[in-house]
């Protein structure tokens, strides 16, 4: 493994250096938000997990020391971990009361392909979403993307396959209306 183009910014920030927390701020929020609003379909969501990894990566950042992955592949694991979390509670959340209308407006990049594509990806299985998200959104290599995920490249490439062949199938079927 190569030198990591983080490691001087988490020193700079595990030292209290405001200027490097704005530039890994600068440098990581643009993909976060990607990540985050692609796993969760919702951006205010998709900012509170952008911001709560940041506040994670505040805190570690001192303790933090190169080893077995790169920084970015940790930070996308906390930010992954936090979307986990916020969907097993939209699972978990029972009320009498109607929720809001989900905002129906389509993502920046999407037009009526890209809509229907983020529709889609929604709806698969959600290791199968990371995945995606992951190696085509993010694009992480396969290696990046299994040590995000805490799987081997093997597993990561049938989460590939078997959820492209799930957005063929959706999207196909979607098509015939």
């Amino acid at each position: 493994m190569g030198a990591d183009p983080d490691e001087e910014l988490v020193r700079r920030i595990g030292a209290g250096d405001q200027a490097a927390v704005q530039a890994m701020v600068a440098r990581k929020l643009p993909r976060l938000l990607s990540l985050a609003t692609r796993m969760l379909g919702d951006a205010a969501e998709a900012e509170d997990v952008a911001q709560e990894t940041f506040v994670r990566i505040w805190r570690h950042a001192s303790g933090w020391r190169q080893g077995h992955a790169r920084f970015d592949t940790w930070v996308h694991r906390v930010a992954l971990n936090l979307c986990y979390d916020r969907l097993r509670r939209r699972r978990e959340w029972v009320t009498d009361e109607l929720p809001e209308a989900a905002d129906e407006a389509p993502l920046p990049d999407a037009g009526d392909e890209g809509r229907r594509v983020q529709q889609a990806l929604l709806r698969i299985a959600p290791r199968q979403r990371e995945a995606i998200v992951l190696v085509y959104y993010q694009e992480m290599s396969n290696i990046e993307a299994a040590g995000a995920m805490q799987v081997s490249v093997d597993a990561l490439e049938s989460l590939l396959a078997r959820g492209r062949r799930s957005l063929q199938a959706m999207l196909i079927g979607d098509g015939d209306d």
